[in-house]
Order: structure tokens, then sequence, then C-alpha cells
């Protein structure tokens, strides 16, 4: 079965896209053409939306699902009138919310991720820093201004889970690779030990740690089944050696990572 979904937003979308993908996801048995719409922030282009939305709708022969975080009430209106079924995080929320609140809302569009606004948002962007000039063990100078320093071998998840803990919580996470001579060794690599007390380990299954590597570099020593086999064992081997907390990242997102190594390291969730 395959149904049509729009975000819409007068903003950047990311928050309509956020909210719908996270719904859409518990009907695994459909699937979903997607299309973000951000910045329909004006009645003509909300035309247009309209037309792009009835105009799949016939050819579906279903109606598209809508998700929008529009502000402006004439603009919202506008597309209510498409042949869609509307789904008004704004509209739905904002009313209750300011009863409960006895306060009216600002009706700003982009509030959510406003710079201007948004205390974190230099934090974030300075963790991102940290977190590329901290990649893959290239530095070690900067460890002691860690919050988190997660080590796995290559190609198991560390850099984007580094880079979507700095983006999106302000985490400064740095990461250091598990190479075959440390596994060889099975010692904690020397420039680590001092920060032990930093480190979360990731692990992934090894016929998806092949596959994986295979696309960086196909049909090699790096990539093939048995080599992927020995380092996992071995860099398992290492964390419960040094009583290291770790994870499997294998069936998880980035996402899921990234929230499970806080919870298990106790790091500060802050708001965006």
């Amino acid at each position: 079965m395959k149904r049509s979904a729009f975000f819409i937003s007068d903003g950047t979308g990311i928050t309509a896209e956020g909210l719908g993908q996270s719904l859409l996801a518990q009907f695994e048995n459909i699937e979903f053409e997607k299309l973000t719409l951000p910045y329909i922030d004006s009645i003509e282009k909300a035309k247009e939306t309209v037309k792009k939305i009835n105009q799949t709708a016939e050819a579906d022969g279903t109606k598209p699902v809508i998700f929008d975080t529009i502000v402006n009430h004439e603009i919202r209106e506008e597309i209510g009138q498409s042949n869609g079924f509307m789904i008004d995080i704004f509209g739905t929320f904002l009313g209750p919310l300011e009863a409960e609140l006895d306060s009216k809302s600002c009706y700003t569009v982009g509030k959510s991720h406003s710079i201007t606004t948004n205390s974190n948002y230099e934090r974030r962007i300075d963790a991102v820093n940290f977190a590329l000039d901290n990649d893959d063990g290239a530095r070690t100078r900067h460890y002691d201004q860690a919050d988190v320093i997660l080590v796995g071998v290559s190609r198991s998840g560390k850099t984007p889970t580094c880079l979507y803990l700095a983006l999106n919580y302000g985490i400064k996470a740095a990461n250091y690779p598990i190479t075959e001579e440390d596994v060889d060794d099975q010692k904690l690599p020397a420039p680590l030990k001092e920060f032990k007390h930093k480190i979360f380990g990731l692990t992934i299954e090894p016929d998806r740690l092949s596959v994986i590597r295979n696309e960086r570099r196909p049909n090699s020593r790096y990539s093939s089944l048995k080599q992927c086999n020995y380092e996992v064992e071995e860099v398992e081997m290492m964390y419960r050696r040094e009583r290291i907390t770790f994870m499997n990242t294998t069936d998880y997102s980035v996402e899921e990572i990234a929230t499970r190594i806080m919870v298990a390291t106790g790091i500060e969730r802050r708001a965006k």
C-alpha cells in the first residue's frame, strides 16, 4: 500500500518533518511518498501548494496526508481547502496551550529554530567544530574538554553520532578508532587511558560492518567478513576487559544511538 505525505511549513519545515516522520513510522505496512515544502509564507505559494496536493490526490486516488506547522491563519485555511487529510500541528496544540498558560502565542514564523532567541545556538556550533576537530583520533590534546569520547572499529557509527550529539544537543563528542593493532594488543590506546571515564564503546554486527566497508573499499581485506568478525570480537573483548560501557549500533538509527549514549552516560539532554 502506498500513500503520499506532505510536510508543509512557512519556515524550514524541520518541525513538520520531525513530527510527521515519527507518526508515519508507526505504519510499517504503508509506503509513503514524502515531499517537504518549506517557506510557504504567502497566499500565492499556498495556492500553488494546494494545486500540488490536489494533483497528487487525483494521481493516487487517495487523500495525501498533510503535516503543517504554518503560523499564519489565512495561509493555513488556504491549505485546508485542498483534497488532503490535514494534521494542523500548531493549530491543534497552540489553542489549548494558550488557554492553560493564560497567554497568547506570539505566532512568529521559525521561532523554534531562531538564532537570536536560542541561547544554545552558539554552544551547538562550538560542539560541531569540536566534533570535526576531534574526529577519528586526529587530535587528542583537547579530550579534557570532551563530554564523551566514542570508540569503536572503523565504520561502526562514531562520526555521525558525534555530529548528531553536537548539532542537536551541544554535546562535545570526540571519537577515536580502535585499530587492528589495538585489538591485537588488547590494550586501551595510550591517548585514551587518562580519559577512560569519558569513553563509550560502539560495536556492530560483523556482516553489517562488512557491507558498509565494502561500499568504501570493495573486495578488500579491510571489508572481508573474516576481518570484520575478528575486529568486532576482539574490540568487544577489550570493552569487557576494560569495563567500558558499549552498545551494538546495528539496528539503531543515529538518533537512537545518541539517545542511548546520553541515557547510559548520564549526559544532560539539553533542549534545543
